[in-house]
């Protein structure tokens, strides 16, 4: 009886001990394995800027061929959201509820990550890089929320700062999504032009379904803008351009990042995206830089699809995994979601290829706090 009762007991510890276990366990991490989920258009009006997740996946098989991180390779799940909001919190909470992610990289797009923000905040979970320079992801801070790209607000003024100040540029106009990506780029504009004494000569708005562009560039030529800003997906701003000089409308077209891959801008374009004007947040793609050369041959080379193209949106997914993949490796062994908090929040002049990236500690009153890439109106 007393042996019977000593097996029981040790039966009942270690089913006690097995659900501690369980609890303690971190979501998404195993011995060998850390989840991390990620959004991307491959299909739909913004299926250019697919390339930003089929860059991370490469990114991470090349890690993963290297040994991984601490002995844990990184599983990468990939998703299309066709850049409908709606598909990504749908994908976003079949992932995170049914399989586990411990933390979130990249993801394409404004309004799908604000789809997905409150989400992924009121869990704590990590989410890193988001590929957009949406104010939101600093305003207000979130712990959990780390800022890779440089703002649209501030791009637009480095880009009206310098057709004004450089080219002489003296009516600027914008054409913009009609959501909070095409309005960053509205507010930047508008205040740079404000402190050289102008205003904005037409502010053009285009939704996502809008395929015939004449009346839109009409109002950008009757305007008389010697300068467009171009604040739309790749395949409008495309259409502007070659509308534009359909229309004999030629003036200095300025971009913003997300549509900067001038190689892919200039096939899908066949041509007429030569010389416009675009902001950067990277390398350029034959750039000389060591970890540029390593990535192209052993990320893109050995891991992209033959149809492939190394340019800024593939490589970009790389940018906006970086920090990620550093924090990760700061965490050792023991790897959670406060440890990772914790690390990314110690990077301090962080630089992959891209420029140089800091946290500080979490403050809800300090939006620099998460606003994680170094840069200025002049660079």
């Amino acid at each position: 009886m007393r042996s019977s009762g000593f097996k029981l007991a040790a039966a009942v510890s270690a089913l006690v001990l097995g659900l501690a276990f369980g609890v303690w366990a971190e979501e998404g991490v195993t011995d060998t394995e850390i989840h991390i989920g990620q959004w991307g258009p491959q299909t739909g009006p913004a299926a250019a800027w697919g390339s930003v997740a089929r860059g991370t996946d490469a990114y991470f098989k090349m890690i993963n061929a290297e040994g991984g991180i601490h002995g844990r390779k990184l599983i990468h799940h990939m998703f299309d959201d066709a850049y409908n909001p709606a598909k990504t919190l749908a994908g976003v909470k079949e992932l995170q509820e049914g399989t586990g992610m411990f933390a979130w990289v990249s993801g394409v797009g404004t309004a799908p990550g604000l789809a997905v923000k409150d989400y992924l905040m009121e869990r704590k979970i990590p989410w890193v890089g988001p590929s957009a320079g949406s104010l939101h992801w600093i305003t207000p801070p979130e712990k959990y929320l780390f800022a890779v790209y440089p703002l649209y607000y501030i791009e637009a003024k480095a880009l009206v700062r310098y057709g004004v100040e450089k080219m002489g540029f003296k009516k600027v106009a914008i054409i913009y999504q009609n959501d909070d990506y095409g309005k960053n780029g509205v507010k930047g504009a508008k205040e740079e032009l404000a402190e050289h004494n102008m205003k904005l000569v037409a502010e053009v708005p285009v939704n996502l379904t809008d395929s015939d562009l004449k009346p839109h560039v009409m109002k950008l030529k009757n305007s008389g803008a010697d300068m467009v800003l171009l604040w739309t997906s790749p395949k409008h701003a495309v259409i502007t351009v070659g509308t534009s000089k359909a229309m004999q409308f030629s003036p200095q077209f300025m971009s913003t990042s997300t549509c900067s891959d001038f190689p892919l801008m200039m096939h899908i374009s066949k041509g007429l995206w030569e010389g416009v004007i675009a902001a950067t947040f990277a390398e350029l793609p034959d750039s000389p830089h060591p970890l540029m050369q390593k990535y192209k041959k052993d990320a893109f080379e050995k891991f992209a699809a033959k149809d492939e193209r190394w340019g800024l949106f593939f490589y970009a997914g790389i940018v906006f995994a970086e920090p990620l993949v550093e924090g990760i490796k700061r965490c050792g062994k023991d790897l959670t979601r406060e440890r990772l908090v914790k690390e990314l929040e110690g990077l301090k002049d962080f630089q992959g290829i891209s420029g140089k990236i800091g946290y500080k500690p979490f403050d809800p009153n300090d939006p620099s706090c998460r606003q994680g890439q170094n840069h200025s109106p002049d660079g």
